[in-house]
């Protein structure tokens, strides 16, 4: 899911990247200025990178709920989908590269078979789901292995191919070039101290998020609040984000990847809803119910029950 094809990999090369640098980021804008206007927080509160983030709740109610009142929201089916989905494409690359660091390149046979035979583990979210729901996802958990083991198990061969004295550390490098769910603490920037991403890619630098939904528009603001803590964190420029989409049709997975830079104008739509949200709950402000609640909502029996 996290590899990127040729084409992508030249556009990537070719465009966005000069792109990114004749373009460049207002000095203000960047992470490492977190102590300082406009990025330095204005409000005490503290929220989670993805209640800044997302914006299924058009009005920001759902981070006043959860914030002010304690209410945690009831997970909806593509909610608990995607949860799993990711767990288990984190878990299956993490195999990938313990089975290279324990076998060696002198033993790759043995990495193949270590992969070919992976099998999830069954996750305990399966018990919230209907019989017909949970063969639903079974069946998507089946499709999406045996992608991205076929995807793996290629990059793999290639590189031996390529490399005949490769060591065991160069080949997970090469191999498997993201490091999932990277844990970093968003503090300088008024942000969770537990936040993940969903892969990062530290030779372009990028930052990854994958999603199994429909594309919307403010899906590049969680890759933007990665960007921005990764360079409060270490003080260096991270200009790129990929959204990666991955659908299900039959028994296919179709992938699609937003590539895209991470802009002055991402920046400071960041930066306003942290600041408006973080205000919602250190003032205890009702934003007030969305013009558009959905009744998949996690928190649509609270505002909706009457509806």
């Amino acid at each position: 899911m996290y590899f990127l094809a040729d084409d992508e990999r030249k556009q990537l090369l070719r465009y966005y990247l000069p792109k990114a640098r004749e373009l460049g980021v207002a000095e203000e804008l960047r992470g490492w200025n977190w102590h300082q206007p406009p990025l330095e927080p204005v409000y005490g509160a503290v929220l989670a990178l993805y209640e800044v983030a997302g914006k299924y709740c058009s009005s920001g109610r759902d981070v006043f709920l959860r914030r002010v009142h304690g209410i945690k929201g009831e997970p909806n089916l593509a909610m608990i989908q995607g949860a799993v989905l990711h767990e288990i494409l984190a878990d299956l690359l993490v195999t990938a590269k313990r089975a290279i660091y324990l076998h060696g390149a002198e033993n790759y046979r043995a990495i193949c078979e270590t992969l070919e035979k992976y099998t999830p583990a069954v996750s305990p979210q399966f018990a919230s789901l209907s019989d017909a729901e949970a063969a639903d996802l079974c069946r998507k958990v089946e499709i999406l292995c045996s992608f991205e083991k076929a995807r793996v198990l290629s990059r793999l061969q290639e590189m031996l191919t390529r490399h005949p004295y490769i060591g065991e550390d160069s080949l997970a490098n090469l191999t498997i070039p993201v490091v999932v769910e990277q844990k970093l603490n968003g503090a300088f920037l008024g942000l969770s101290g537990s936040l993940s991403t969903d892969a990062f890619i530290f030779s372009e630098p990028m930052i990854l998020d994958l999603k199994f939904g429909e594309p919307r528009d403010f899906h590049r603001l969680g890759t933007t609040g990665y960007a921005l803590v990764m360079e409060a964190l270490y003080e260096f420029p991270v200009n790129l984000g990929c959204i990666v989409y991955g659908e299900f049709r039959g028994d296919r997975l179709i992938v699609k990847r937003d590539i895209h830079i991470i802009s002055d104008e991402l920046r400071q739509w960041f930066i306003e809803e942290r600041d408006e949200k973080a205000r919602f709950v250190a003032e205890e402000i009702d934003p007030g119910l969305a013009g558009d609640c959905p009744s998949t909502c996690p928190f649509y029996q609270v505002c909706c029950a009457g509806g």
